[in-house]
């Protein structure tokens, strides 16, 4: 796997060295912002669109924070997509205004936006999110779990439905799970890119660091076998990321908001702890190519969340 980012990368890449990526005549370039309400597939979406997990992916609502890109390079293009978090509209605390100002910064800078909807569903949430969409900016609407949808004739009203609310560029029915019409929504992604140099190179897939992407894999974890049951409000911090040749030694803490919290993450006996270790290291080991050795623990810190200088000392921009 290669990486790149300007800090904490383990695995970094000299952009100007760009190999057979292409060269500005003829080649297309751009930022692609994938946003919808929360839980429509974003993360999955991107993950099939580049080929590798680098956002990560749960049935609890809301667990993309950050700005994440994910890096496709083709022979005659190179698409860089940002995966926002889903547009926050309940609970004003600081972690969720943070939040909206990373979906809409990523908006404005974008040269083509995917709107995500759920097939046969469209409510309150998905108008706030298209509402929040810039008018200059190509918009495409993509109508994901299109598989769901046994009888095919009622996707058609469907999509007229919500076009009628904008002038998108093109409407796009997808399975981002099933890999269905994934090309036909890349093909129609390159339409709109500019023609510009790659910014990248050829086997970048990220421009996350692996201490980033490590603290990622465990955080979707906590939330994949917690469910429920665990708030919101918990994150992962990497305490020590060491490199020995192509073993990586990774020490990180969950950070909690109660002790009753705590305990619920680690379990009877430990057990429950002990599987987010061994998925995690599992996962990491699959992304990084190489051995991990992983310890995590679990801290209280009550009110990180709505506390903007620790949100910023814990990534949070």
């Amino acid at each position: 796997m290669s990486t790149t980012s300007n800090n904490d990368s383990h695995d970094s890449h000299d952009n100007t060295e760009i190999g057979n990526a292409g060269s500005a005549d003829g080649f297309r370039c751009g930022y692609i912002a994938i946003v919808g309400r929360p839980n429509v597939g974003k993360s999955t979406l991107m993950n099939v669109l580049i080929g590798a997990k680098v956002s990560i992916t749960s049935r609890k609502a809301q667990t993309t924070r950050h700005r994440i890109t994910g890096i496709q390079t083709r022979v005659d293009a190179q698409f860089i997509y940002v995966d926002t978090p889903g547009f926050q509209t309940r609970h004003a605390n600081a972690l969720n205004k943070t939040l909206n100002k990373t979906v809409s910064n990523t908006l404005t800078s974008s040269d083509v936006i995917l709107f995500l909807v759920e097939a046969g569903t469209f409510g309150p949430a998905d108008q706030q999110v298209l509402d929040l969409l810039p008018k200059n900016v190509p918009v495409v609407l993509v109508i994901n779990k299109s598989d769901r949808i046994k009888d095919k004739a009622v996707l058609m009203p469907f999509a007229q439905k919500i076009a009628a609310l904008r002038d998108f560029t093109a409407i796009v029915p997808v399975s981002a799970k099933m890999r269905f019409q994934v090309d036909a929504l890349e093909n129609e992604i390159k339409r709109h890119l500019p023609e510009n140099p790659p910014i990248f190179g050829p086997d970048d897939i990220t421009d996350r660091s692996e201490k980033f992407l490590a603290a990622e894999i465990v955080r979707e974890k906590v939330f994949r076998l917690l469910g429920d049951e665990l708030p919101y409000t918990s994150t992962v911090i990497i305490e020590q990321f060491q490199q020995e040749g192509n073993l990586r030694r990774i020490f990180c803490a969950i950070l909690v908001e109660r002790d009753t919290h705590k305990s619920m993450i680690i379990g009877n006996k430990g057990a429950r702890l002990k599987e987010i270790s061994t998925q995690s290291r599992l996962d990491m080991e699959k992304l990084f190519g190489g051995p991990v050795y992983l310890e995590i623990w679990v801290k209280v810190k009550s009110g990180w969340a709505d506390n903007e200088a620790g949100l910023r000392a814990y990534g949070y921009e």
